[in-house]
């Protein structure tokens, strides 16, 4: 039960975060609006339910995946100025997966 009320909660800052933003761009400012406020959340409840060993695993997962998030949303921008819109969205998943894969190969 508390995953789906922290699930919520987070949609519920995510599109208050996207709605708010006065930017043309308003998914990648509402993610950049985000990030701060879900770390915070996150940190606190890593630290209140895990152990230090699960912790620093959950940080440095979450490491990996920050850069993956960056990785994906840069190569969908840069995917665009030569295919459309689904093929680049598709594209930078598939960027993204081999970067994923690549990372678990490194942990």
């Amino acid at each position: 039960m508390s995953f789906l009320i922290q699930f919520f909660i987070g949609g519920t800052v995510m599109v208050a975060a996207a709605y708010l933003s006065k930017s043309k761009y308003l998914f990648l400012s509402g993610v950049i609006t985000l990030l701060p406020i879900m770390t915070l959340l996150n940190i606190h409840l890593q630290l209140k339910n895990m152990s230090s060993d699960d912790f620093r695993a959950a940080q440095k997962n979450g490491i990996f995946g920050a850069f993956g998030a960056v990785i994906f949303i840069s190569s969908i921008f840069i995917l665009t100025n030569w295919f459309k819109g689904g093929h680049a969205v598709i594209g930078a998943f598939l960027i993204y997966i081999c970067y994923m894969i690549g990372c678990k190969c490194l942990l």
